[in-house]
């Protein structure tokens, strides 16, 4: 499909769109916390691939480069917008449980929250990490940071979580 978008065929470039646009929106609504904002930083990433459709080499190379794209405009926006957080993160975000064992479904919500907090270049991070599953060198490539500043982000950052997640769950109940 990328060879005939490169080609110039539109049917083809729609169809990289639609394999990739659940990836790129779930990316930066969980990042962004606003489904419309979301909404127009996708379409934003996706205009912005047209234009640079040329410099694709492969399709590895498109989803490296889409999800590079999308966590960069998700906190150059957070960087200039800043505002409340937002609880819409539960719209998109799905967590694992262990093997077997369902996740109580406020302590997700919880932890969606807790991670909406993080720093953006930490939520960053932890979203690469854990939904789209990419490794720390991956994400250092992505990211275009050191691989001891990844593993330090998802290091503080998790510490963070279950910290917090500790004291709601001892301390306060979820209501």
């Amino acid at each position: 499909m990328l060879t005939r978008a490169l080609a110039g065929e539109t049917a083809a470039f729609g169809g990289l769109v639609r394999r990739h646009q659940a990836m790129v929106c779930s990316l930066a609504l969980r990042m962004l916390n606003d489904r419309h904002l979301a909404q127009d930083l996708a379409q934003e990433v996706f205009l912005q691939l047209h234009r640079k459709l040329a410099d694709v080499q492969s399709d590895a190379h498109l989803f490296f480069w889409l999800r590079k794209v999308t966590v960069n405009r998700a906190i150059d926006q957070l960087r200039r917008e800043p505002r409340l957080e937002q609880a819409s993160l539960e719209e998109a975000m799905t967590l694992a449980g262990e093997e077997g064992r369902e996740v109580d479904p406020l302590i997700q919500r919880r932890l969606r929250t807790l991670v909406s907090r993080l720093a953006p270049a930490a939520r960053a991070v932890v979203l690469l990490r854990y939904q789209e599953d990419l490794q720390p060198t991956e994400i250092a490539r992505v990211l275009k940071m050191s691989l001891n500043t990844v593993k330090s982000h998802l290091k503080r950052s998790l510490a963070t979580l279950r910290a917090q997640i500790g004291e709601t769950t001892l301390e306060q109940p979820l209501t």
